[in-house]
């Protein structure tokens, strides 16, 4: 044979080899389990989901997919347990937020890349009912003439509740004192029992007291009214614009994955939140709205999140410690 032709044949060889054992191992994913890392302790709400959503997962890629609960750091622990794994496809992480701490160190859209949306929740102010004023804007009007006198529980510095008082304060030129605690839960015993006057917190928390009558929800931070509260005005519809803000759960990978398996998970998780009857009536009943898209929309919406709520937390120097 002649001696170019010879080249230019192991050359074609050579080349297809890489190419031949990249193709099958993109045909073979998944080829063992999947750990999910969440960064909150079982039980909680992005617990619940993200251990539902994978069972159904597990199911439509014929390979186990094992939650493993990292909590601490404000979800950091979790999230840096992602960002250090090799990224093909073998590790998912659950991240809710926004987050905005000192501890947050990893970032979805630089060391983690956005597979798919889930949720979005709305956050609402409430106080105990005995004491209720009829209208959140006559309650205002009472913060407003007292700055001294009020405070709001959040379930943590940094969470949406948090940071949806302090544009509150901004927006109405209003004072409260922001007291966080250890979860929603703590806030919600404190409310109760009198202890702090108002409180900021997801719907699902505090839907079982207002609907018994021991709390008053007087608005919703949400662009619409919750499907949970059809009867809570939003702040917009209040009178006050420019409140609204929404939790949210996502779940990422470490950046650099294969792009083929991206597509496969972003697939896949969203049709189990919008076709799945019994991951819908969960995220419902945890006052939750399915959310799906794009991989690259979820990666795009969480970074313009994050850079939204820090560049906020900097004006107003916001101490998160």
């Amino acid at each position: 044979m002649n001696p170019l032709k010879m080249f230019s044949l192991m050359a074609c060889l050579a080349l297809a080899g890489p190419l031949s054992s990249a193709a099958a191992q993109s045909a073979e994913w998944p080829s063992k389990p999947i750990t999910w890392v969440v960064g909150w302790p079982p039980g909680g709400t992005a617990d619940v989901i993200t251990r539902l959503v994978a069972s159904r997962l597990e199911r439509k890629l014929g390979q186990p997919v094992v939650v493993e609960n990292r909590p601490g750091a404000s979800q950091n622990i979790a999230l840096q347990r992602a960002a250090q794994a090799i990224p093909d496809g073998y590790t998912l992480v659950t991240v809710a937020g926004p987050i905005v701490s000192p501890q947050a160190k990893i970032a979805v859209g630089r060391e983690l890349d956005g597979i798919a949306d889930i949720s979005r929740g709305a956050v609402v102010l409430v106080g105990p009912a005995a004491q209720a004023f009829p209208t959140v804007g006559q309650l205002l009007a009472d913060v407003r003439s007292k700055p001294t006198a009020y405070s709001f529980g959040s379930s943590g510095n940094g969470t949406s509740q948090h940071l949806a008082g302090e544009l509150l304060k901004q927006r109405a030129g209003i004072q409260m004192t922001h007291i966080p605690y250890k979860g929603g839960a703590q806030a919600m015993t404190d409310l109760l029992g009198g202890t702090i006057p108002l409180a900021i917190l997801g719907v699902s928390t505090v839907l079982p007291h207002v609907m018994a009558g021991r709390l008053k929800a007087y608005a919703v931070f949400s662009a619409e009214r919750s499907p949970l509260m059809p009867d809570v005005p939003t702040f917009q519809e209040a009178g006050i614009a420019g409140v609204e803000t929404v939790q949210w759960i996502m779940v990422a990978a470490p950046r650099g994955m294969p792009a083929d398996r991206v597509a496969v998970l972003n697939r896949q998780v969203s049709d189990i939140i919008t076709s799945d009857n019994l991951v819908r009536d969960e995220l419902a009943k945890q006052g939750l709205v399915p959310s799906a898209g794009s991989a690259r929309a979820v990666t795009g919406f969480v970074a313009n999140e994050q850079s939204r709520w820090m560049d906020f937390v900097r004006k107003e120097g916001l101490s998160l410690q």
